[in-house]
């Protein structure tokens, strides 16, 4: 679980900030159906580019601590599930975005609960190996 764990939020990681530095260098062109979006929206994808770009940093700098941080993957799930259901109340108030869009929306609500299963896996194999070596440590002094 704890593999899971890292390897999920690694790939997270690098996916954002891929994602992020796309929307900041190709604006409104990357964005399925949004081609003639306009100047104004261009700005606002840019910006919100670098912000995903930051939120995928933060993902990696959680996989690098040791453990990793139960209570930042929380959160930062919690804000991708945010992510979600800003499209779902866009769907429910302007209708149905390009189909890529829907296909992100799934992703969205997919993986949040995924990571909040997984959250402490690595603090608690963490402990565990921390326990093994307790008792091994325990069990050959009694021996000696």
């Amino acid at each position: 679980m704890s593999t899971a764990l890292k390897v999920l939020a690694r790939v997270m990681g690098v996916a954002c900030v891929a994602i992020g530095v796309l929307h900041v260098v190709g604006g409104n062109a990357v964005i399925p159906g949004g081609e003639n979006a306009g100047p104004t929206i261009d700005s606002l994808g840019r910006f919100f580019g670098a912000i995903f770009a930051g939120y995928g940093l933060a993902w990696l700098w959680a996989v690098r601590q040791a453990p990793v941080p139960a209570s930042v993957v929380r959160v930062l799930s919690a804000i991708f599930l945010l992510g979600a259901v800003g499209r779902l109340l866009s769907l429910a108030t302007a209708g149905s975005p390009h189909p890529f869009q829907i296909a992100l929306l799934v992703l969205e609500l997919a993986l949040p609960p995924v990571f909040f299963w997984l959250a402490d896996a690595d603090a608690d194999a963490d402990a565990d190996a921390d326990a093994d070596a307790d008792e091994k440590r325990h069990g050959a002094a009694a021996r000696s």
